[in-house]
């Protein structure tokens, strides 16, 4: 049976103003929006006069200015980064330079994987290698200011060193771009895994917060639903995939075509890495093989 992915769009998100969404959360959206930022990164303040920020954004000295003006007055004590992709970190150093805050979080920019033999890394200009973070958090480790604690979750997929964030005091988890409401997230390997996105799926199903505020778009509201329904929109694509193999096509570039029938040639590539990623999931799990490592170019069949 076909489970639809309740996506919610936010219609009206105010671009560039804060806005107090709960009585610790506020929100400011950075002016980037595009086909894979939706509206603009969502830059998270939580608590109040010693304040932390979650995903200060890309470099865009207006962004930053706005975000220095929403907190004016108060303490910023954590800049707190989810993963080092270009329209979530690089403001922490302009952040850190204006407040003396910390910056906390995620690791340094690394893919999953190695590079196999004359492999390039599709995504690696979207990411931020300077970020350079003053305390890295593990998983369960937290920092906490008066009446708040940001604890760290692993949620690697997306990318390797993506981090989510939960808020006890609302039962709210921060997901970063590991789950949003508006899209399903891009997994493109190397820079990130199939096999550790649904890992890390599984891991946020055994978890009891009420509401995601992602890092694109609005809030997921009714979290297990929304995961549950992720995780089978997944496994249907798998599904395809497997398909594709048992009537004959071999590689990425005769799979697409037939599995996003519609699709502007211009989002094939996009396409394609989605497809490689499940790919790479299931020659690991041995129900495909193909001659040396997976890559965008290899040939593929049943195993």
């Amino acid at each position: 049976m076909t489970q639809a992915i309740p996506f919610e769009e936010e219609m009206e998100a105010p671009i560039g103003r804060t806005e107090a969404l709960t009585p610790l959360v506020r929100r400011l959206v950075a002016p980037n929006g595009g086909p894979f930022t939706y509206r603009g990164t969502c830059s998270y303040i939580v608590g109040r006069g010693r304040v932390a920020i979650i995903d200060p954004g890309p470099d865009d000295a207006t962004h930053v200015a706005r975000l220095l003006d929403a907190v004016r007055g108060e303490t910023v004590t954590h800049v707190v980064v989810t993963h080092t992709h270009r329209d979530h970190s690089p403001a922490a150093a302009a952040v850190r330079a204006a407040t003396g805050a910390l910056v906390v979080g995620c690791g340094p920019h690394v893919a999953s994987r190695p590079l196999a033999l004359g492999e390039a890394n599709a995504l690696d200009a979207s990411a931020d290698h300077a970020y350079a973070p003053d305390v890295v958090l593990a998983d369960g480790e937290a920092v906490a200011g008066p009446h708040w604690t940001l604890t760290a979750l692993a949620t690697p997929g997306h990318t390797a060193n993506h981090l989510a964030f939960a808020l006890p005091e609302e039962n709210t988890l921060f997901s970063g771009d590991h789950v949003m409401a508006w899209s399903t997230t891009i997994v493109a390997p190397p820079d990130g895994s199939m096999q550790a996105y649904m890992a890390s799926l599984a891991k946020l199903k055994m978890r009891e917060e009420t509401i995601y505020r992602p890092g694109h778009g609005g809030p997921v509201r009714e979290p297990q639903r929304f995961l549950r329904a992720l995780v089978h929109h997944r496994r249907q694509r798998e599904a395809a995939i497997l398909n594709r193999l048992a009537a004959g096509d071999e590689t990425i570039a005769e799979i697409v075509p037939s599995l996003y029938e519609g699709l502007p040639p211009t989002l094939f590539g996009a396409a394609g890495l989605s497809v490689f990623a499940h790919l790479e999931d299931l020659v690991a799990r041995r129900l495909v093989a193909c001659d040396g490592a997976p890559t965008l170019t290899a040939r593929y069949r049943l195993a």
